[in-house]
């Protein structure tokens, strides 16, 4: 199930470029505006995986069309995220089809049938490969189709939308997605309403808040181990598996969805996987964005989260980027970033020089080397 390494698809598009353990596109054109994208590994194997698809959002030349934007954060293997980035924007454009448009049903479809597809090769691969049933992947998508955003989130990736402030000149930052991620009281309260008879569903795991002592997300695509007990046993390995059986999922693949009719003084938004939220704020995403450049503006955002990184561990950004993969983990998680700016006179249907986009993000090469 491993790919061999970077292998970004692309058409009428030059893809990206690595360096070291960065991948980055700094600069691209989608149906609605710029965007800037980037990947920096950290893991052994690279467990983000990240898209954007711009033209046809659906299986027929009907329609509907606009951008699609996936970040996909992958825990305990490659399995699930990979998965996740070569299966879920197909199945949403079948339902696209059989609906006729984008909705929150779609969304919700899309995501419902990636995991149910997933388990299945999970089940297939049980006695051959039973640690992908320990593997998962949270799920952040959006999609800007006729004049709206749809965001949908499983898991604890962000997307934060920039917004020009009235009589100010500082976008303001604007949180679109919701999170589940245990730390998180109200996470935690919905774990406990849902499983009433369980006093150990969230506990708290080297000063961290975990589900079943286990993991911090309580939504995701994979993790089988969790949602159904054929998984949580022999030949799993002893460190996944509860001591009692457990009757319903532990974990959800449910989506939360959010839509959002977009107004001219949305300027763009920041996609990115928690790594980069571990070290940088929203409003301190945003300012950097204003600021700075369009071209290489994903790669900037990195940047600034790895030396923050660095000064939390008190050893400079130019030593921690001679740290080699793996190694690298003890100071920052893999981070992938897409920033999506939004040309308001296109949204509403301006001319543009577009062509369809198909550009996956941060598969680099087996022998990289260190940025």
């Amino acid at each position: 199930m491993v790919k061999s390494c970077w292998n970004p698809s692309a058409e009428g598009d030059s893809g990206g470029r690595v360096d070291g353990l960065l991948w980055c596109k700094d600069l691209g054109q989608h149906m609605y505006g710029e965007f800037s994208m980037a990947v920096i590994q950290a893991n052994s194997m690279l467990e983000d995986q990240s898209q954007i698809e711009s033209g046809q959002l659906s299986s027929t030349t009907s329609g509907p069309y606009g951008t699609f934007i996936g970040v996909y954060d992958g825990h305990g293997g490659t399995e699930a995220s990979r998965y996740v980035n070569d299966n879920l924007f197909s199945n949403l454009k079948s339902f696209a089809s059989e609906h006729q448009e984008i909705s929150a049903d779609v969304l919700r479809k899309a995501f419902s049938t990636t995991e149910e597809n997933f388990l299945s090769l999970v089940r297939k691969e049980w006695h051959v490969k039973p640690h992908v049933a320990s593997v998962g992947s949270c799920c952040l998508i959006g999609i800007i189709c006729n004049g709206l955003l749809y965001i949908a989130n499983a898991g604890d990736s962000r997307v934060v939308l920039g917004r020009s402030g009235r009589g100010t000149k500082q976008a303001k930052a604007m949180q679109l997605s919701v999170e589940h991620n245990a730390s998180i009281e109200t996470v935690r309260e919905e774990l406990r309403s849902l499983h009433p008879n369980d006093p150990h569903i969230v506990v708290m795991k080297h000063r961290v808040w975990r589900v079943k002592g286990l993991i911090q997300i309580s939504r995701c695509i994979g993790d089988a181990y969790l949602k159904k007990a054929e998984f949580n046993k022999e030949p799993l390995l002893p460190k996944f598996r509860l001591p009692e059986p457990f009757q319903k999922p532990i974990l959800s693949a449910e989506p939360s969805v959010l839509v959002h009719k977009l107004q001219p003084d949305d300027q763009f938004l920041i996609f990115a996987s928690d790594g980069l939220w571990e070290h940088i704020s929203n409003q301190e995403a945003v300012k950097i964005v204003q600021t700075s450049p369009r071209n290489g503006i994903a790669r900037r955002l990195i940047k600034a989260a790895l030396k923050e990184a660095a000064k939390k561990r008190e050893i400079r950004y130019s030593d921690l980027r001679k740290i080699d993969r793996g190694v690298r983990r003890h100071f920052h998680d893999d981070i992938t970033v897409v920033v999506v700016f939004i040309d308001p006179n296109l949204i509403n249907g301006g001319s543009s020089s577009y062509f369809p986009l198909s550009i996956k993000g941060g598969r680099l090469a087996a022998g990289a080397g260190v940025p």
